[in-house]
């Protein structure tokens, strides 16, 4: 394990908080939640059929000790759940519409995190990435002066940390969404111990090229200019201008990032999400995420391909965030 996640564990390890897992049937679910609960860095909360998850915990020969089982059917608080989701819906869904929403263990267990009987969610496993979202979206909601919610990776190799952003939720992001998007991965990089550095990236430097793609990104870096954020950042940029202090100072000997960015913004979901796949693959970086940025309170989604050692991470990296 890096050095990233024994800080994390050690750092959780003294609040040891709830997680909630909605996919509690899941081999790889059950195997982390097993580890965390029995190394004691946060308690899991497991929602499903209790008989059904106690039956796979046994065929795979998993302890549960102390973790917390749910099942929405037979939870004591149910109906507070369900006025509490009609108020939030502000009428979009009447009391007998929220009782068959809540059956769903996405929703279910995003208003156990919204109730504050948790204090975050990990799901994904076993569920789409909408399906992990939109309760989010819908309960928990982003942040006061947050429009959007993006997601970041956190890459990883020895003691090499760097945020890229948004690899995961927005396809064609305005200049809004960009300058947005700077400023809560500025605070993720804050959460993981990285002083952001933050670069707005481009196919062009200080306007060594002109269209519309890149007329997005300089509007982007003005708009941050006007938010007067606490950290420094600069943008239109190519990779290497904002990574290379000897590039930078050729094609951009002004910047006060002088090639040293380690919180880059890519334009459009297609170039993170082929940017990180490539750092990670060709780079031998590892890939943390995405974690969801801008929600009021934590809520990450796994990829359907995950790994057990990949639930474990993120549910670390959300007991962080709640933190």
């Amino acid at each position: 394990m890096s050095d990233l996640f024994k800080e994390l564990r050690e750092k959780v390890q003294q609040e040891n908080p709830a997680i909630v897992f909605p996919e509690g049937t899941d081999e790889r679910i059950l195997k982390a939640a097993a580890r965390l609960a029995e190394e004691n860095v946060l308690r899991p909360i497991l929602i499903g059929n209790t008989g059904e998850v106690a039956a796979k915990a046994e065929e795979l020969g998993v302890k549960l000790g102390e973790i917390q089982l749910i099942d929405p059917k037979e939870y004591s608080e149910f109906e507070s759940l369900v006025s509490s989701f009609v108020e939030r819906r502000k009428g979009k869904a009447t009391e007998e519409q929220a009782r068959q929403i809540l059956l769903d263990e996405n929703y279910f267990g995003t208003m156990l995190v919204y109730a504050e009987k948790a204090h975050g969610l990990v799901s994904g496993g076993a569920h789409s990435t909408a399906d992990t979202v939109r309760p989010a979206l819908q309960i928990i909601k982003t942040k006061e002066g947050i429009k959007k919610t993006s997601g970041a990776f956190i890459m990883v190799k020895g003691d090499e940390k760097y945020v890229f952003a948004d690899c995961a939720i927005n396809i064609a992001p305005t200049s809004e969404d960009l300058a947005e998007s700077a400023i809560v991965s500025a605070h993720t990089a804050r959460v993981f111990g990285i002083e952001p550095k933050v670069g707005l990236l481009s196919f062009s430097t200080k306007g060594s090229a002109k269209s519309p793609e890149t007329e997005k990104v300089v509007e982007a870096t003005q708009l941050l200019k006007e938010k007067n954020p606490d950290f420094p950042f600069d943008g239109e940029l190519q990779f290497d201008a904002a990574f290379v202090p000897s590039v930078a100072q050729k094609k951009a000997p002004d910047s006060v990032l002088k090639g040293e960015a380690n919180v880059f913004i890519f334009p459009g979901l297609e170039t993170g999400n082929i940017g990180y796949k490539m750092v990670q693959r060709l780079g031998g970086y590892e890939a943390i995420g995405p974690i969801l940025q801008g929600l009021n309170m934590p809520v990450n989604d796994l990829s359907r391909g995950c790994n057990e050692e990949d639930v474990y991470k993120l549910a670390l990296i959300t007991a962080m965030q709640a933190l």
